[in-house]
């Protein structure tokens, strides 16, 4: 078997799982006693599903290219794209209407700056929406945090700390939602049991569509400029 397993994760968790990431890598979640021939021989039982995930994740890479900062080029932003336009002078680095608009004198810092627009309109409206859930179900969090994760949109710590991918801003309002509840959940059920599922359909009823949605359509939150952690 010459499948490369890139990296493996111990946790006290019961069951192994793999894990095809967006960049087709493989990812190996086990609980912490598990030895190195249980693994492979998981690996090896579910080769062909990770060889056809590869694949896929290959064919979806060629299909995303990294965005040119010029005049026509489109952003997503909240499940909507938005045309970009350089112009010549604005007070603002960027700001978006009906359009994006580019200082041209920012032009060459571009990435930085629509990755600093980005987390500042992330945080403003994560931070609303896990304050409103939290207000209305009794959920107490300590802190938020945006990352530059590509690989998980959220994490729920042990202190209490939540924390969200900037890239989430580009996905429409309900799969925000869903990726905060589904953190705020970790609250209460620090697994992926079925109490835990049963908590986040009582507050998203739907939560399985915009799982789905995530799971197949993830990768085109990204344009490609940072690789996170």
């Amino acid at each position: 078997m010459d499948l490369k397993i890139d990296r493996i994760i111990k946790t006290k968790r019961r069951t192994i799982v793999l894990e095809v990431q967006l960049d087709s890598t493989l990812i190996v979640r086990a609980p912490i006693g598990a030895s190195e021939e249980i693994i492979k021989e998981i690996i090896y039982k579910h080769q062909d599903w990770i060889e056809k995930k590869k694949k896929e994740a290959q064919v979806r890479n060629l299909e995303i290219r990294k965005r040119q900062f010029k005049s026509g080029e489109s952003f997503l932003y909240l499940g909507k794209y938005y045309k970009l336009e350089i112009v010549e002078s604005q007070n603002l680095p960027l700001k978006l209407t009906d359009k994006f608009y580019l200082s041209k004198t920012y032009l060459p810092n571009a990435e930085h700056v629509f990755l600093g627009w980005y987390k500042g309109k992330v945080l403003e409206k994560i931070s609303g929406r896990v304050e409103y859930y939290a207000r209305e179900n009794g959920y107490t969090y300590n802190k938020i945090k945006i990352s530059n994760a590509c690989k998980r949109w959220g994490s729920c710590s042990i202190k209490g700390n939540l924390s969200f991918s900037w890239r989430l801003i580009m996905a429409l309002p309900k799969i925000i939602d869903y990726v905060v509840v589904h953190e705020l959940t970790h609250l209460m059920e620090r697994n992926h049991s079925k109490a835990f599922w049963r908590k986040v359909a009582l507050l998203m009823p739907d939560y399985k569509e915009q799982k789905k949605w995530l799971k197949e359509n993830g990768h085109i939150l990204d344009f490609n400029l940072y690789r996170g952690d």
